[in-house]
């Protein structure tokens, strides 16, 4: 980037961040405000700033951006509370999150007739992972109870890494059938990047942490530095994986899981690191989205792209959330509340792209497209809705809060959420 966008994008985040306590409780949420802002500073408004789809940095920018999510989001999920007591979760990760990736598919497959079977059901996967951060107002404010506002954070912190290898086999599914190379090569390959990335992610957060963990104990590592080692620590388990064969994103999510589970005790560095730094990048990631890609979808709008992103945010989403939590005596505002509040974003951006870049998909860059269509209609849709839903929420469950056994006033413990919480 030169000068003039270095400084566009300086005003952008110094604007923002002067005004993002007035707007914390408002339908303004900051991936709106960038988006708009990358569409205005973009060729199509006043042209300050151009960006490359195959640019160099902006795929440095979305595969550091895309480590540090699935890191800090895994580190800060404790597995023996989720065992314990948070089976709303659960619930929607083993039971909701397959269902949405085979409905998405299936349903991608007859509206999308450009796409093969196995390319459906890529993108299905790609638009399964949740990003609770665009509905910041639900999962911070404290006037939605504890249990559903950290199951949807919990949710959205596992969805993504547990989506991840199922993109990498379905991609080596639509592989095999769109290449001369034999069904074993592309078995191999799938084992490989799902069993390498693992072991490497596990062995780099458990010595990493306790390396870092006994060196704070003895005082020879400050505070600043832990934030960085942390950021160290995502780095080396991409790369080793990549180095062997692996995939590094799964094993950065899966450092980071072992790190919070094993070396809890620095993991509040590593959530001051994210809440700064790895917020900043994931909004330059909606700027240049705003920039480069809501340009190009609304190049290549159809109904028929439109439908399946409505689709895509609502009975793909919302049907298997009610299959999910059937049996969990959750009031019906509640199931509607928890599906609807599924947004697709930086994750299914930043898979979106990865795709474009390391898959030679016929149909790549019709996924891409779709994406795109969805997310930004999930940026809009549930950061205006996310404000006032609470609220709507709020008064329902203030009815039945001094019934007994309410399931969804049932206590669990509070897991750290990406952002902080917003005013009461």
């Amino acid at each position: 980037m030169d000068s003039i966008a270095f400084i566009v994008v300086a005003v952008c985040i110094l604007g923002f961040g002067l005004v993002s306590g007035r707007l914390q409780n408002s339908v303004i949420t900051p991936p709106i405000v960038f988006v708009l802002f990358g569409l205005l500073v973009s060729p199509r408004a006043l042209g300050w700033v151009e960006f490359e789809v195959d640019s160099g940095v902006i795929h440095t920018l979305a595969e550091l951006t895309l480590i540090l999510v699935l890191f800090t989001d895994a580190a800060r999920i404790d597995l023996r509370l989720l065992r314990r007591e948070h089976d709303l979760p659960v619930r929607l990760l083993v039971i909701g999150l397959p269902l949405t990736i085979v409905a998405g598919a299936l349903v991608a497959a007859v509206m999308l007739d450009t796409l093969t079977f196995w390319e459906a059901a890529v993108l299905a996967a790609i638009l399964a992972p949740t990003d609770a951060a665009l509905g910041q107002a639900v999962v911070s404010s404290e006037r939605v109870p504890i249990r559903i506002r950290q199951a949807l954070n919990v949710e959205s912190g596992l969805n993504d890494g547990i989506a991840l290898p199922v993109i990498l086999i379905l991609l080596s599914i639509a592989g095999a059938a769109e290449h001369s190379h034999s069904a074993a090569y592309w078995v191999q390959f799938a084992a490989l990047q799902v069993i390498l990335g693992p072991l490497v992610g596990i062995g780099v957060g458990y010595l990493g942490g306790k390396l870092i963990e006994r060196a704070a104990r003895i005082g020879w590592i400050n505070h600043a530095f832990q934030d960085l080692s942390a950021l160290g620590l995502s780095l080396l388990a991409f790369a080793g994986a990549e180095l062997i064969g692996g995939n590094g994103f799964i094993a950065a999510f899966c450092a980071g899981l072992t790190l919070g589970n094993c070396s809890r005790a620095i993991c509040t560095c590593l959530y001051e690191f994210a809440e700064a730094e790895g917020q900043l990048l994931t909004l330059l990631i909606f700027m240049v989205f705003g920039a480069l890609m809501l340009p190009m979808t609304l190049d290549h709008f159809s109904w028929t792209i439109l439908a399946y992103g409505v689709l895509s945010l609502t009975l793909i989403r919302i049907v298997p959330v009610v299959i999910s939590l059937m049996g969990a005596g959750l009031r019906w505002q509640t199931v509607s509340f928890l599906g609807w509040f599924g947004p697709r974003g930086i994750a299914s951006i930043l898979f979106a792209l990865l795709v474009v870049e390391e898959s030679q998909l016929p149909g790549r860059e019709q996924i891409l497209i779709v994406v795109m269509a969805a997310v930004v209609l999930s940026v809009f849709a549930h950061g205006v809705t996310a404000y006032p839903g609470a609220k709507w929420y709020e008064r329902q469950v203030a009815k039945i809060k001094h019934e007994k056994d309410v399931a969804e006033h049932r206590h669990v413990t509070e897991m750290p959420v990406r952002l902080p919480h917003a005013e009461k």
